[in-house]
């Protein structure tokens, strides 16, 4: 809770702050990595520092976050915390690692804002800093131990057993540990964090999720390539698809992320698209494998047939549950899919069943689309999970506490 001194400085300094924030940030950024280049080298996703998403993903956090302590005092943002908790832990961020941030933030905030920033000022928002750092370093603390490993010391090395082209913008890797132990569990819908060395010797890392079920001995990604364009083309996607062949051996973290198979036996929604459907197919597959009967209503949606990884399996999977039907939206079908739609996903023309827990996984405008259809449903909020691809630029117009609010890359994670 934020102290009484503090809120009302907050309260009338947030629209000051949050107008510059984008500039706070940028400035931020600048200052870290000119004092830690290694960091942007080794750690962030280059592309999304070129492209100024991940700046406005982090200004939006720090926004809602302030917000959110102002709107909703003795509660705390959890499903947004929670997003952020996996991420860094996935990346094997450390507690250390805060205290280089606030020195560069604030920093970066007294240079922006100048001698609006008094000695009251800077406490109040030093405050805020510390609510939101203490309660992450607490909750990674939390997933490392659940993961049985030290703070930060999450990967181990992998080789790819099998190499299979799914698409031609999409290749799945089965991995298989170095040390001949099982691959390990995971929770359908986890992803695992990638690492590796590219030719200018910066070590990138990105997520994927596991696009099979748990149980198995060995795991398996899906890796989209990010082409080039308006946007810098993927580094780590590109490696893989360039290089990454059986034999090769990939440094993998623990799995984590929270956008996870609900437990009992209630009705579910898996809508995705493009690349997306890969935590749904580790959702459907341990259904289809162990799991309680229940209904589940699979939506899909991809530019054609020949874009979308994994259909074959997808098909089964569906035709293997008892109750789970599949509805397929392409923007060009052609005769390969008789029964699918053209188009755009039209929830309205789907029978939902009463109870209905929704997860949405795929590009922001899809999940913006099918999450307000569903809402005018009366789907409630808190029944809508959601992933964004890319950095979570929708964060902060959302009330953070009422969905569980997730981040990675478009076919790569970001950082």
């Amino acid at each position: 809770m934020l102290s009484e001194q503090s809120t009302p400085v907050i309260r009338a300094t947030l629209p000051v702050v949050g107008a510059a924030i984008g500039e706070i940030t940028e400035l931020f950024y600048a200052k870290l990595f000119d004092d830690r280049s290694e960091l942007l080298r080794n750690l962030f996703n280059r592309g999304n520092q070129a492209n100024g998403e991940q700046k406005k993903a982090l200004a939006g956090s720090i926004a809602a976050f302030a917000g959110m302590l102002l709107e909703h005092p003795g509660t705390r943002p959890d499903a947004m915390l929670a997003r952020i908790a996996n991420k860094h832990a996935s990346l094997g961020v450390t507690s250390d690692q805060y205290k280089l941030v606030h020195q560069h933030l604030f920093s970066a905030i007294g240079d922006v804002l100048g001698d609006a920033v008094t000695e009251e000022v800077a406490a109040a928002w030093d405050e805020v800093y510390w609510l939101m750092a203490n309660a992450l370093i607490a909750l990674e603390a939390g997933l490392y131990r659940d993961a049985g490993a030290a703070e930060g010391e999450v990967w181990r090395t992998m080789e790819i057993v099998e190499r299979r082209q799914e698409t031609p913008d999409a290749v799945s890797f089965t991995l298989r540990r170095t040390d001949g132990g099982p691959a390990g569990s995971f929770r359908p819908g986890q992803y695992v964090s990638v690492q590796v060395e590219l030719p200018d010797g910066a070590r990138q890392i990105r997520q994927y999720s596991l696009s099979c079920a748990p149980g198995s001995p060995q795991w398996r990604i899906t890796v989209k390539r990010v082409r080039g364009g308006l946007a810098p083309e993927g580094e780590v996607s590109s490696w893989l698809h360039e290089h990454a062949r059986a034999g090769e051996v990939l440094t993998v973290s623990a799995p984590f992320g929270d956008l996870v198979l609900p437990e009992g036996d209630g009705p579910l929604l898996l809508a995705s698209a493009g690349i997306g459907s890969t935590p749904m197919l580790a959702m459907l597959d341990h259904l289809a494998a162990e799991g309680p009967a229940r209904a589940v209503t699979v939506v899909h949606a991809d530019r054609a047939p020949s874009d979308h990884a994994h259909r074959d399996e997808l098909r089964r999977l569906v035709r293997e549950l008892p109750d789970a039907t599949m509805h397929l939206w392409y923007e060009e079908p052609g005769d390969q899919a008789p029964d699918a739609s053209a188009g755009q996903v039209d929830v309205a023309a789907l029978e939902l069943p009463e109870g209905v827990t929704a997860y949405l996984c795929g590009p922001l405008p899809f999940m913006r689309a099918v999450r307000g259809d569903l809402l005018r449903r009366g789907v409630p909020a808190r029944s809508i999970h959601y992933e964004v691809f890319g950095p979570d630029l929708w964060l902060g117009q959302e009330q953070v506490g009422q969905e569980q609010v997730r981040s990675r890359a478009q076919g790569e994670r970001t950082s």
